[in-house]
This record gives structure tokens, C-alpha cells and sequence, in this order.
């Protein structure tokens, strides 16, 4: 699958969530990262899910090449008494990326951090780690794979999102999977895709 198919199937997605979203009489968004203080305490944050182009700039994805992911997002472990000092509360998280070309896929699970611009708008990071199907070795990595030296791997992400309502949101996504030179191979993956986030 082409970088230009994912690209216009993540457009699609977004349309058809965002003309939901219009639809909803909603004027009141929320931030997922401060829940009101008289609602019922849940396990489960938010539920994302999208495609990404598979290492564009590197070996796995010169030809073209694409991913499935999926990520839930857990509720904060506690929660703070003003806003800001809740900023600094990670979600924890787990998901995978899984990959149409029999490229590299991964499992990974983490700490989520999000951060609120305006009431619409968010940019969150991310940092946790990753475990792999992908070559280790570079000496016997097929052409199409990179040699990622060991598993697991450190994995960082960053995104830019846009709530479309109180449960929908929208968000581009680049990611990075390394071993911050524990192994060997001190070679990375990096993933950049688009996701649909749902907040319980």
C-alpha cells in the first residue's frame, strides 16, 4: 500500500468523523486529561486507531508501505487538584503497529503526557518501549528491513491533535523506535500516520 493511499485513507476517516462530530449538538468539549469531579472512576481512558507510512525515509518503506495501529490509552493512576500540575500525570498506554508488506511490526506500551493549546486544540508525547518482528542482525537483514540491532526498543512519539467533540478526535502522529545505542546496531524506525481517537 502506497504512502499516498494511507494518506487519503486517514483523510477519509477524518471527513467522516468530523462530520459527526459537526452533527453533535456539543458546545461543551473536554479535555480527557481532567475528568469531572462527580464522575465515575473508569480503567479506560480513550481508544485511537489509524495508519501510518512505514519508515518513508529509510529502507523498510522506500517502496512504499504501510501500517495498521491501534492504541488504548488507561486512565491517570491519580489526579491532581488544579489543572496544571495534572498536565504532568501520564496516561499509561499499550498498542501495536502491524504492517500490510511483512515489514517490521511492533508491540509497545509506555507513558502518554497531553497538553491542551486551546480547548480544541493538543499536542502530546509519549515515551515507553517496543518489542519487534524485525531483523536484528545487520548481516542477514533482507533488502526491504532494517536492522534494528535488539528487542525490545526504546519508542518515542509526538502528535498534534484536534477534538472534533467531547469523544472524537483527530491526530497526526510521528513515532521513533531505537535502542538509544544498548545494542550493537544502533539503527531506528520511524513511522508518521494519522489516527481517530474515541475518549470513554
Amino acid at each position: 500500500m502506497r504512502i499516498g493511499t494511507v494518506l487519503g485513507l486517514s483523510l477519509l476517516v477524518a471527513s467522516v468523523v468530523g462530520a459527526s462530530g459537526a452533527l453533535a449538538a456539543d458546545s461543551k468539549r473536554q479535555s480527557p486529561i481532567a475528568s469531572p469531579s462527580n464522575a465515575q472512576p473508569s480503567l479506560l481512558s480513550e481508544f485511537r486507531i489509524g495508519f501510518s507510512a512505514q519508515d518513508p525515509w529509510g529502507p523498510e518503506g522506500k517502496d512504499g508501505s504501510a501500517n495498521l495501529t491501534g492504541e488504548i490509552l488507561f486512565a491517570k493512576p491519580f489526579t491532581a487538584s488544579d489543572l496544571f500540575t495534572s498536565y504532568f500525570i501520564p496516561r499509561p498506554h499499550i498498542g501495536g503497529s502491524a504492517n500490510f508488506d511483512g515489514r517490521t511490526s511492533f508491540a509497545y506500551a509506555g507513558l502518554t503526557w497531553t497538553f491542551d493549546l486551546t480547548p480544541n486544540l493538543f499536542v502530546e508525547g509519549s515515551l515507553g518501549g517496543a518489542i519487534h518482528n524485525g531483523d536484528k542482525n545487520a548481516f542477514n537483514a533482507s533488502p526491504h528491513h532494517q536492522s534494528l540491532g535488539c528487542s525490545p526498543l526504546f519508542r518515542e512519539s509526538g502528535s498534534v491533535g484536534v477534538r472534533l467533540s467531547a469523544n472524537w478526535s483527530v491526530m497526526a502522529t510521528i513515532e521513533h523506535l531505537s535502542n538509544a545505542g544498548a545494542c550493537a546496531e544502533n539503527r531506528g524506525l520511524t513511522n508518521v500516520g494519522a489516527r481517530v481517537g474515541y475518549t470513554f
